[in-house]
């Protein structure tokens, strides 16, 4: 299995920035809505938010952006799993032009899930576990993201 495409969108107006790119934060936004859709794949939706009182929240990100995105392109986002324990995943987002192999941006994240009432960690159910297990194991084959794990920093000089 290749990596999920978990969303696709337009790029809107408003979203474009004076230099008629797509601002910054937008590229975050679009990453969240891949997220929500993961997590509904996952089957951590609403629904079940409401029933179980858990949810993912976000314990760090990463973001390199590589090429410019523009007005009206036409963008979708591609979606890997790193890795997983009982409560966290780690993944890797890529966003690139519809019918297009050229990474655009990618956004590499830390989830956890959590009960709200705590709000604490709380460990998957035996299902979600299941389902992070089956695409883990599809996209095995997949090449680790070239950013993956990047630290961001000055070059030390000597």
């Amino acid at each position: 299995m290749p990596a999920l495409t978990t969303y696709t969108t337009r790029i809107r107006p408003d979203w474009v920035d004076y230099n008629g790119h797509l601002r910054d934060a937008f590229y975050l936004l679009i990453f969240s809505y891949a997220t929500d859709a993961l997590m509904d794949t996952l089957g951590l939706d609403t629904d079940n938010r409401d029933a179980s009182g858990h949810s993912l929240f976000t314990l760090e990100l990463h973001l390199n952006y590589l090429h410019e995105v523009k007005l009206d392109a036409e963008v979708q986002v591609r979606t890997q799993l790193i890795a997983h324990d009982a409560k966290r995943l780690h993944l890797y987002h890529s966003l690139y032009r519809v019918g297009e192999d050229r990474e655009l941006a990618g956004n590499e994240q830390m989830l956890l899930h959590v009960d709200l009432a705590g709000p604490h960690a709380a460990p998957f159910t035996a299902a979600t576990l299941e389902k992070l297990t089956t695409i883990s194991a599809e996209q095995a084959e997949l090449p680790k993201p070239a950013l993956l794990g990047r630290v961001i920093g000055l070059p030390v000089r000597n």
